[in-house]
This record gives C-alpha cells, sequence and structure tokens, in this order.
C-alpha cells in the first residue's frame, strides 16, 4: 500500500487544520496519479481529482485503517475513472493470448545478448517513467486496472478483488497477462516498433521463424513462463518452486526473461505521476474548509 495513504489516515486523526490540509494533499496527489496511470488524460484526471475528493468529504473521518481508506478512495476513483475514460488511440482491439505474451526462441535470444547491459541504460529516469507510462496505457483497460492497482500502487490480491468485484484467482490470472503485456510493450516502445497491428505480426512472424529455425521454446520453459509471476509473487508450493528454481539456475534463457520481467514490475513500483502543485493548492484550501466544517456540523 501507499505510505501516502497511511500518512493520511494517521493526519485525518489529529482534526487540526494543518494536519488535514496535509493529509488531503497527499489525497489529491494520489487520486490523481491512479487517475492518470489508468486514462493518461490530465484534464479527466483533474476533474476526477475534484469529484472524488467532495465526495469523499463526507466519509473520510469513518476510516479508522488506511485500508479501508485504500478500498475506498481507489473504488470511487476507478468508477469515475471507467465512466470517464476515452479510448486511447494505441488502445488494443483485443487481448492478446498468453501463447502471444510469451518471448520466441529469438526473442530470447536476443533477451541473452543484452543480458549483460541494460537497453535503458541510456534513458533519463524520468524518461524511463514516461515510457513505463505508455505501456500500461497500451494494454487493455481490464489488465490495465489490475496491474495499475496490484503493482503501481501496491494493494493487496484481497484489495484489488475487493474493489474491482472479482475472485481472487481471477486476479492473479490478469495480473500475470498484464505484467507480461506491460513487458513487451515496453520492449517494442525501446525498439521503436510502435503500431500494434505490426507488434501481433511480428511475434506472428517470430514464433515462425523460430520454429523453422528450431529455436521456439523448450515446453519446459514455456511451463515456466506461464507461471512466473506466481514465482516472483512466492505463490508456489514448495516442491513446485524448488522445481522452477532448479529450471531457472540451469537455463540462461530464463534467467534472462526472469531479470528482464522483475524489472518492468520494479518500475511499475517507483512509477509517480504528481499533479501541477498550481492545480492542487486552490482546490486543496477548499476542501479543507469544507471537511473542517463537516466535522464541526456533526
Amino acid at each position: 500500500m501507499r505510505p501516502e495513504l497511511i500518512r493520511a489516515t494517521d493526519l485525518l486523526r489529529r482534526n487540526t487544520p494543518e494536519a488535514v490540509e496535509e493529509a488531503i494533499g497527499l489525497l489529491q496527489n494520489t487520486v490523481y496519479s491512479f487517475s492518470m496511470k489508468i486514462c493518461g488524460h490530465p484534464q479527466d484526471a483533474e476533474d476526477t481529482m475534484q469529484e472524488v475528493l467532495f465526495r469523499s468529504l463526507r466519509h473520510l473521518a469513518k476510516f479508522k485503517a488506511p485500508q479501508e481508506l485504500a478500498v475506498w478512495l481507489y473504488t470511487v476513483t476507478r468508477n469515475r475513472c471507467w465512466r470517464m475514460r476515452r479510448k486511447g488511440s494505441h488502445a488494443p482491439e483485443r487481448i492478446l493470448s498468453l501463447d502471444q505474451l510469451l518471448p520466441s526462441g529469438e526473442e530470447l535470444g536476443l533477451l541473452l545478448q543484452d543480458s549483460g547491459k541494460s537497453p535503458e541504460g541510456n534513458l533519463l529516469h524520468a524518461e524511463r517513467h514516461q515510457l513505463l507510462h505508455q505501456a500500461i496505457l497500451r494494454i487493455p483497460a481490464t489488465l490495465r486496472i489490475v496491474l495499475v492497482l496490484h503493482d503501481v500502487e501496491q494493494l493487496s490480491t484481497e484489495q484489488v478483488a475487493q474493489i474491482l468485484e472479482l475472485q481472487q484467482g481471477t486476479v492473479r490470472i490478469r495480473l500475470h497477462r498484464a505484467r507480461l503485456s506491460v513487458r513487451k510493450e515496453a520492449n517494442q516502445l525501446l525498439s521503436g516498433t510502435s503500431e500494434q497491428s505490426d507488434k501481433i505480426l511480428s511475434f506472428a512472424t517470430l514464433r515462425k521463424r523460430g520454429r523453422k529455425n528450431g529455436s521456439h521454446r523448450p515446453a519446459e520453459c514455456r511451463d515456466l513462463f506461464a507461471n512466473i509471476s506466481e514465482y516472483l509473487d512466492g505463490r508456489v508450493e514448495p516442491p513446485t518452486c524448488e522445481q522452477m528454481r532448479e529450471h531457472i539456475e540451469a537455463c540462461p534463457s530464463c534467467v534472462a526473461f526472469l531479470r528482464d520481467l522483475r524489472t518492468a514490475i520494479d518500475r511499475c513500483h517507483s512509477l509517480e505521476i504528481p499533479c501541477d502543485p498550481a492545480v492542487t493548492l486552490r482546490l486543496r484550501a477548499i476542501l479543507t474548509q469544507e471537511y473542517l466544517r463537516l466535522l464541526v456540523a456533526s
């Protein structure tokens, strides 16, 4: 969970003007940043931030734990984003199959070649964040929301399931596909391939070429890739986990892929899109004043 929400919950308990104003500021940034990761449009994110926080003022004092505040805030924000979201110019028309999302033999070969160097090595920190944000916006919306809530906002599987009204197993399946999708998109953006149709054709061509050259994925590698998120998140039973670990340690291709996917997930953990302070400052004063008024009235 974001430390900002833990801090905001603590500040709201104090009920002083200074503490409330700081808490409102933390909530503003949380709602705006989450909205930008989902919709990608600053004006929509600003409108969502304003509407969600005004709607939340009557409820904020009721939350005793940051977990309760998080579920409420993300649920309301998600519902508002879903109503207002626009279809992005690069939004895919369909969700790729798991086989399309997994690396081909040729792609694994390229990962091995690059294993000693980072393809992002020459990118500035801000540029890496911008590239990741673009990649997130290019994956299907049903996968994007799960990835953002779990890997970016760092909520638990149970909390994500509660917010999205899904079974936890469904959340885990979508999260795995989302991670594979955002890894693919980020690598495509780095390599300069931008069209979704080109990407699908490229993957099909790579698979066909791999079969022709005998460089297709070994079956044991494919099985491991299909469950790699469960392995990374420590959700595999000990005997199976040990088998997977033994295979990874003996397979350079799996080591390279695991490193590449782990890097993509770590990038998600650090993604922040703050709102312009000039936009939030006046609204923060109004929200603080209204919240304190509601406290007195109650």
